[in-house]
Formats: structure tokens, C-alpha cells, sequence
């Protein structure tokens, strides 16, 4: 069997969830995505083409008359490949509605389709003016929630109009959160359509470099106070309220001090903040970290994860090194992972003296910041991780195809031509 992924960019974490993918199932796996970077991926999003165990095809964006891009030379490169699944995200997804004729095409070439999303930004179907002069489609700038227009109603409402329509037009559909029930269920997809993956990274690693970096000596001081944060830096990941955060706690806890753990457009705003906070010298940033070791030594030197604003993944590398998170609403994936009073908490959106007051309860209870840490580590081992996920991909596919995907030994460390024999695409940059 062959699966294709259709993507506007391949984060460094999803490289490792294909390589997976590729290598445990007997499928055969490649991804098409744009040869330069796209402007549907967010700022600071780091991409990882490397060392891949799958086939990549680079191929050209053009704007569609509706003005979301889709792919050059698709139908060929369709033809050549012959992908038995097309596993399509956003915006790609939104073409399988606007040309019915491209959908058909792929009907009469036997190409199944999955539809794969959080869902994030998506209101249920009925419910869209509540929806968008309530919450909103909210964005890493916040632009889109500044300002609300008839003409941004009336987008959503057509936007939400044409979802319809390429739902009922994928085969299955794949999503992270258990919320995807609700939300497509309202759409009239049957229930048994919809398969919940949740969201990882692959676990296998970082669990390896958690035993890695304990043996090792610590990369910081010790300091039973050290929050820790890892995202892009973009606005609403809202590392400012963490500063302001350590900002308050500072009389109560002298040695406390935040890691800033990756790279965006908000990087020098955030600086400038900690240093007219007065916090500077607690505040440390230490660019992106994207080797599973490196970040770990971060992780495993810190006393909590803080997720101020939007995020999901990085709640799960925290979980893979024992630690409690303290986190807020974020893009859904976060309620299977953090359990209120268990291994972490939630803080109200937005609100710092929330945060404060869940940071301050587990600062001083360092005992529980340690039982938390090991209850996090325990959802990551038995129910949240790269094998879950992949099980319920693999589930998804079944149903699609009506056949049972086999296992498949593991190849030889190393050997990439063995996991796939054609993982350098003579389609790559056409």
C-alpha cells in the first residue's frame, strides 16, 4: 500500500512520525509539499528533510482562482506514484471542494481520500456566527481576532459552506482531539469515519534520550526552580505572561528563572520585556533546539513546563522527561495529556494572576513537581505516544482500503535504502 501525504511543509517532528510510519507498517509512505517554503506554515516552524525512511516530492505552489495555493503538476505526478491514500491537510484539502473535477479525477484513478486536521479554528456546522463573534479564528499574530467585520463573518460562513462539502468528500477522516467527533459529527460525518490519532512526536526517541541525558553531567546548575518553555515565538504562545510570571514569584523565590527554548519574529520584543521587567537575568533564551538530546538536557534540568499561550507538541516532549505542566487552552490536544491536580493544571486563558497562582502552589510543594513529573512520564509510556498514534493511522487506512496492514520487521540502523528503496524522488523540485 501507498500513502501520500499532502502538506504545506515537513516539521522536524513529523519527519520522525513518517520515518515510523515507513518503517514499522508495511506501507509505503511519501509526502508532497511545496519546494519552497510556503506561506501556509507559521513563522518559525522549523522543517527536517533529512534522513527521511520516505520519499519526498517537491513541487511548485500556484494560487488558485479562490486564492489558496495548490500544487503544479499534480495529476502527473498522481499518475506516476499512484498513491493508494492521499492523507490531504490545510489548505490543500480546501481544492477537493472547489474543483469537483480534480475530485472526481482522483475517484476514477482509485486515489481514496483522508482528511486530516486538529480540528483547530473550526466551528460546529449551524454554529458559525456565535463562533466568529465569540472566540474566533485565532492566529499567531492575533490579527484575525483584533477585528470583526461583516466581510469576516460572511468569509467564515462560506469557508465553512465549502468544509462541508470536502468532508462528505474524504473517505475518512483523521484528527487529534476527541472534540473532532463533535465538530464533524455536526457536518453529518458518521461517527464510524472518524478516527482520533491524538498528536506525538516520537516518543521512542525521546524516551531514549531522557535515559541518555540522566547518566550524563547536568548542562545547568541544579535549581529546583526553573520553569521551562519550548515553541516558536510567536505571539500567542504568550511568553509574556510567563515573564510577568517571574516577575511576581521572584520575592517569593529567589532563584527562579525561565528557559526560552526556540526561535521566532517575537524573540527581541520578549527580550526587551524581560529587561523593562526587571527580570532579565532570570529570563534566559537559548534559540531552537531540535536534536531530541539537546532539548532533553534543557527539559531534564528544569523543575516545570510552562505553555503560557497556544501550543500542543511541546506539552509532550515535556511529558517524555518527567515533568509537570502548567498550561492553559491551547489547540485541543493538551486534554488528553494534562490532567488537572494529577500531572500538572490549567491556568485561566490569558490571565496571569492564574498562572501565578499555579506556578507558586507547585514551586512550593517540591514533592509534588516530582510526582507530577512521574505521572507525566506514565501517561507518555502506556497512553499517549508514537505507537498509539500510528495504531490509529494504520486503523484509518484499514477501513479505507479493506485490507489488514501487516507489521513489518525493523530495518538495519541506518539503512534508509532498505526501509525505502526510492527515497530520493527524481519528481523532487519539478
Amino acid at each position: 500500500m501507498h500513502v501520500c501525504f499532502m502538506m504545506a511543509g515537513l516539521p522536524h517532528y513529523f519527519t520522525l512520525v513518517l520515518n515510523k510510519l515507513a518503517t514499522d507498517y508495511s506501507i509505503e509512505v511519501s509526502i508532497i509539499k511545496p519546494n519552497k517554503r510556503s506561506k501556509s506554515i507559521g513563522s518559525g516552524v522549523h522543517e527536517e528533510t533529512g534522513n527521511n525512511r520516505f520519499q519526498i516530492l517537491d513541487l511548485e505552489e500556484y494560487t488558485t482562482w479562490y486564492g489558496k495555493p495548490f500544487f503544479k503538476d499534480i495529476q502527473s505526478v498522481l499518475l506516476e506514484k499512484k498513491p493508494d491514500l492521499l492523507v490531504v491537510s490545510w489548505p490543500y484539502i480546501l481544492h477537493f471542494a472547489m474543483s469537483r473535477s480534480f475530485w472526481q479525477w482522483t475517484r476514477r484513478q482509485e486515489i481514496r481520500l483522508i482528511y486530516r486536521d486538529i480540528p483547530f479554528n473550526v466551528p460546529e456546522w449551524g454554529k458559525v456566527r456565535e463562533f466568529y463573534y465569540g472566540v474566533g479564528n485565532q492566529n499567531e499574530d492575533f490579527s484575525l481576532t483584533r477585528k470583526k467585520t461583516l466581510s469576516g463573518y460572511l468569509n467564515t460562513l462560506a469557508l465553512t459552506l465549502m468544509r462541508r462539502i470536502y468532508m462528505h468528500r474524504a473517505d475518512a477522516h483523521v484528527y487529534y482531539v476527541d472534540d473532532a467527533y463533535q465538530i464533524a459529527g455536526s457536518y453529518g460525518i458518521p461517527r464510524e469515519k472518524i478516527f482520533i490519532t491524538a498528536n506525538s512526536p516520537d516518543t521512542d526517541e525521546l524516551l531514549a534520550a531522557f535515559e541518555q541525558v540522566q547518566r550524563e553531567e547536568p548542562v545547568l546548575p541544579p535549581n529546583p526552580y526553573r520553569l521551562i518553555h519550548v515553541g516558536r515565538l510567536v505571539k500567542w504562545k504568550r511568553v509574556d505572561l510567563i515573564i510577568e510570571t517571574v516577575k511576581r514569584l521572584q520575592t517569593s523565590y529567589p532563584d527562579i528563572e525561565l528557559l526560552v527554548v526556540g526561535y521566532g519574529p517575537e524573540e527581541e520584543n520578549w527580550k526587551k520585556l524581560a529587561v523593562d521587567e526587571g527580570v532579565e537575568s532570570r529570563v534566559k533564551f537559548v534559540g531552537g533546539v531540535y536534536d531530541s538530546v539537546s532539548l532533553g538536557r534543557f527539559l531534564h534540568a528544569s523543575a516545570i513546563y510552562v505553555l503560557g499561550g497556544m501550543g500542543g507538541l511541546s506539552i509532550n516532549d515535556a511529558m517524555c522527561f518527567a515533568k509537570p505542566v502548567v498550561c492553559s487552552v491551547a489547540d485541543g490536544t493538551e486534554k488528553r495529556l494534562v490532567r488537572e491536580g494529577y500531572n500538572g493544571g490549567y491556568f485561566e486563558n490569558g490571565n496571569a494572576d492564574s498562572l501565578t497562582e499555579k506556578i507558586d502552589n507547585l514551586l512550593a510543594d517540591p514533592q509534588r513537581v516530582k510526582t507530577f513529573g512521574e505521572h507525566s512520564l506514565q501517561i507518555i509510556r502506556n497512553e499517549v505516544n508514537i505507537h498509539t498514534v500510528l495504531k490509529e493511522y494504520v486503523r484509518a487506512f484499514e477501513y479505507v482500503v479493506g485490507i489488514k496492514i501487516r507489521t513489518t520487521p525493523k530495518s538495519p540502523e541506518g539503512d534508509l535504502d532498505a526501509a525505502n528503496p526510492d527515497a530520493k524522488s527524481p519528481l523532487q523540485g519539478i
